[in-house]
């Protein structure tokens, strides 16, 4: 393989959780009074850490969200996982390939500690993920687009920015990876190319991911 390392987003790249959380996303900012749509939801939000919800939310209408929004919006985004989330096709074979060949890899999400778990419980991916091979915008002080979390990884996982690889769905993934130093390849299930921009290559499936890392 080219790489020392491939970190994986989580939510979009190995379970398909973007339309469920968006879906929640938007109609509880519409509930709370700052109408949003899933389109919006998909535009403004995905791939960013939750202060980054906070901080937009305030800085366009000049209110706070509520101070327990956080926790509702998990109740109800891990409710729904339960019922509908899926891996991404493809992702588990991918995971297995790597694995099979002992090329390292782990997961670096914006989401929470929890909502990655329950994701791969859900889903079944727990089975290629070990504590030490998953990290949170939660360990660092700041989310994507900031390049702290992918940073953090390849340090806690031993090896250089320059030799990792990102496999991203959003646009505020790609930046993180590209101040981080690292190659990022764009996955454009959910995502147009466009908004993917400086990324290594783009791939629209899968199946394809194993031939791009060369392994």
């Amino acid at each position: 393989m080219r790489y020392d390392l491939v970190i994986f987003d989580n939510d979009g790249v190995l379970v398909d959780s973007e339309p469920i959380s968006n879906t929640l996303l938007a109609g509880y900012l519409t509930e709370l009074g700052h109408p949003t749509t899933y389109e919006e939801s998909v535009r403004d939000y995905m791939g960013s850490a939750m202060h980054r919800i906070h901080e937009l939310v305030e800085e366009r209408s000049g209110q706070r969200l509520p101070a327990d929004f956080d926790d509702v919006f998990h109740a109800r985004v891990f409710a729904a996982f339960q019922a509908e989330l899926a891996a991404v096709p493809g992702a588990a074979d991918v995971l297995k390939g790597l694995a099979a060949v002992g090329a390292p890899y782990c997961v670096a999400s914006s989401g929470s500690h929890e909502r990655i778990r329950v994701g791969h419980r859900t889903t079944g991916l727990d089975a290629y993920f070990g504590d030490e091979t998953i990290f949170s915008a939660e360990d660092v002080g700041r989310g994507k687009p900031a390049p702290d979390l992918f940073l953090y990884a390849a340090e806690r996982m031993g090896v250089a920015p320059e030799r990792c690889v990102v496999v991203e769905d959003s646009g505020p993934g790609v930046q993180a990876a590209l101040a981080a130093g690292m190659d990022v390849y764009g996955f454009t299930a959910m995502t147009p190319e466009a908004k993917l921009s400086g990324a290594k290559g783009f791939f629209g499936g899968m199946d394809e991911l194993l031939a791009i890392l060369g392994t």
